[in-house]
């Protein structure tokens, strides 16, 4: 098995493209990252709920943003926003938006095979 990996989100293994999502899956050994792009007006509860079901996402979610900001709701009422240049971690059971007019470019991170919240189904 190869150590070095490189490849492109242009020429992803997988893209999922629930309403206002693009998210291309690049395969790295037992890593996948993943670029996520939500439009503004994203809602998980109302883009990706309807595709996957639950009453609220059950992945956690290692990334960065890159551009834009979102907010997230933790079923136990906690809450945050993630802005450009953050690193975020959203554990199991949460909904998130995108804030404002300006799409979110995000990097996340996970070992393969484990569920990458909506784009595992999706």
């Amino acid at each position: 098995m190869p150590n070095l990996f490189v490849k492109s989100f242009k020429d992803a293994d997988e893209v999922k493209t629930p309403n206002k999502t693009h998210a291309a899956v690049v395969k790295l050994g037992n890593v996948n990252a993943t670029k996520v792009v939500l439009q503004p007006g994203w809602k998980w509860s109302e883009c990706v709920k309807p595709v996957v079901g639950g009453d609220s996402c059950q992945a956690g979610h290692v990334g960065v943003i890159i551009q834009g900001s979102m907010k997230c709701t933790h079923d136990d009422g906690s809450e945050i926003v993630a802005s450009s240049g953050d690193a975020y971690y959203f554990a199991p059971g949460h909904d998130g938006w995108v804030l404002g007019d300006e799409p979110v470019i995000m990097y996340e991170f996970a070992e393969t095979g484990k569920d990458f919240g909506p784009w595992k189904k999706a």
